[in-house]
């Protein structure tokens, strides 16, 4: 009788073990019209409003070498040249003011312009990092207009975590 149910049990247990990979079912289909619902494709590139966002700030007179990352959720840290550190939450109003700059697709467009070389000493230099997209400008007036939006971007970031 053991030797039975012994069997039953290695017989049971080998038809879970399998080198198959799982079937996966298809997507499914919605009907069109505004009460479908809307099922976004997987990716696994982050977009604009679940990147990290990194400003790195450079040059002046001082030499200054300061960098500030914000979380999606809105948490950021600022790390100085001597590498103190602060940190904080940036306000609800401030944080989806960052997610409509950094989805906007202005932002994209100004990381695909070359960049000129500057008329400016010790001028700052901003660097902005969006996930993929990276964009930037020296502060430098006589030099024109910096990118609208990541001069946006630049200014919230600055204010925010002052």
């Amino acid at each position: 009788m053991a030797c039975v149910k012994i069997t039953l049990l290695v017989t049971a247990l080998s038809g879970c073990a399998t080198t198959e990979p799982p079937r996966v079912p298809p997507p499914r289909s919605f009907p069109a019209g505004p009460s479908a619902p809307t099922v976004a494709p997987p990716t696994s590139a982050p977009t604009a409003a679940t990147a990290r966002v990194v400003l790195t700030r450079s040059g002046g007179f001082a030499g200054r070498g300061d960098t500030v990352t914000v979380e999606p959720d809105g948490r950021w840290s600022a790390v100085d040249r001597a590498g103190s550190r602060r940190t904080g939450r940036l306000s609800g109003a401030d944080l989806d003011r960052l997610r409509r700059l950094v989805a906007d697709p202005a932002l994209a467009a100004e990381a695909g312009r070359p960049s000129a070389p500057t008329a400016c000493h010790d001028a700052f230099s901003y660097q902005l990092t969006v996930g993929a997209v990276q964009t930037g400008y020296v502060d430098c007036p006589s030099d024109g207009g910096a990118a609208t939006t990541t001069r946006l971007v630049v200014e919230l970031l600055v204010g925010a975590t002052g």
